[in-house]
């Protein structure tokens, strides 16, 4: 042994340092990112099964909504576009045999407003679950996939379920927002963190909230979905499912509202969670009710990760996939009326 050798540790106990130091700095944030993307249950594989009559018309309606609501740019800069876009999903929750409530406020010189309904629980006191669409749409694009396509899927969602008044299990509250979009997107006037913060201002127990959110476009060529990094590594490269996605303090209800997804529904579905840091976590109305302290999260065709006309004057309604956003809504209704209605069967 050298003088320069006395005092050091064996070559084996220093390997075994060198080891563990490498698995701290890759195994930990790998371990880590597992837990917070890991979701239960199993997406839906293979084909699709054929539309059923009652999607075939749905599909249909949906069609409907969003060419009506997102065929011009409708938000504060075009207002009086913005009112026809609220005053005909006013009309339509109405025509479904809703009480709607409007909750007005001053942006940009005018006054704007969200839409609620709500189903009554069959006893009092169980935490709410809310449900929300926007129905704004960014400067000049027509927004027909973002946000159309989830403003038409709330307005069906709420024709859907309105047997359920009086005999849920819990209260179901359906809302659609304004002001989601810039310039107003994350600030005081965003249509959903005004309603959030008067939620928690009256005391209302919320057992989660979710945001539709672009959910019409869909792709079966490989490639055509993308992620932040380092997300791509634990995704499909095919942009042909629904993903489930919040914050990671929303981990609890992103893992069971996709397992109750999943349990019923025939089409793919991803999910998880991620720092909000990370782009596109936190980049709709679920954002409002994380920050109100309460679980969150959207359902989304992953915007400008798959969809190329995201914020554009392309994002026009010929755009969106009326199909498979049928089934989307019709698979994200079971999964609500098996909350409302536990053992409930699809229908």
């Amino acid at each position: 042994m050298s003088q320069s050798d006395f005092g050091k540790p064996p070559l084996l106990v220093r390997l075994a340092i060198l080891l563990l130091v490498l698995l701290l700095l890759v195994g930990l944030p790998l371990g880590s990112l597992l837990w917070m993307i890991s979701v239960p249950g199993r997406s839906w594989t293979g084909p699709l099964p054929p539309l059923d009559r009652q999607e075939t018309e749905l599909a249909g309606r949906l069609e409907t909504h969003v060419r009506t609501i997102a065929s011009e740019p409708h938000n504060v800069a075009h207002p009086e576009a913005l009112e026809r876009a609220a005053a005909y999903l006013e009309r339509n929750l109405v025509g479904s045999g809703y009480r709607v409530r409007r909750q007005s406020f001053a942006a940009g010189g005018i006054s704007v407003r969200n839409l609620e309904v709500a189903i009554a629980a069959a006893a009092p006191g169980r935490p709410a679950l809310i449900v929300g669409a926007h129905y704004d749409s960014f400067g000049d694009a027509p927004g027909a996939n973002d946000n159309g396509s989830g403003a038409a899927a709330l307005l069906e969602l709420a024709r859907s379920l309105r047997d359920l008044d009086g005999r849920s299990a819990i209260p179901i509250r359906l809302v659609l927002f304004v002001n989601e979009e810039p310039p107003f997107f994350q600030t005081a006037k965003m249509g959903s963190l005004v309603y959030a913060r008067a939620l928690a201002n009256s005391g209302v127990a919320v057992m989660g909230m979710i945001s539709l959110e672009t959910l019409g476009f869909y792709s079966d060529r490989e490639g055509s979905q993308h992620y932040p990094a380092p997300l791509g590594a634990f995704y499909p490269t095919r942009g042909d499912f629904a993903a489930f996605v919040g914050r990671v303090s929303s981990r609890d209800f992103v893992r069971r509202t996709t397992a109750s997804f999943r349990s019923v529904a025939r089409f793919p579905s991803e999910g998880g969670t991620a720092p909000s840091f990370l782009a596109g976590i936190d980049w709709s109305d679920h954002w409002s009710f994380a920050e109100a302290g309460m679980p969150s999260l959207m359902v989304t065709d992953t915007a400008p990760f798959r969809y190329p006309y995201y914020h554009s004057p392309q994002d026009s309604p010929d755009k969106v996939d009326y199909r498979r956003l049928a089934r989307v809504v019709s698979d994200l209704g079971t999964m609500i009326r098996t909350m409302a209605e536990p053992g409930a069967a699809r229908r």
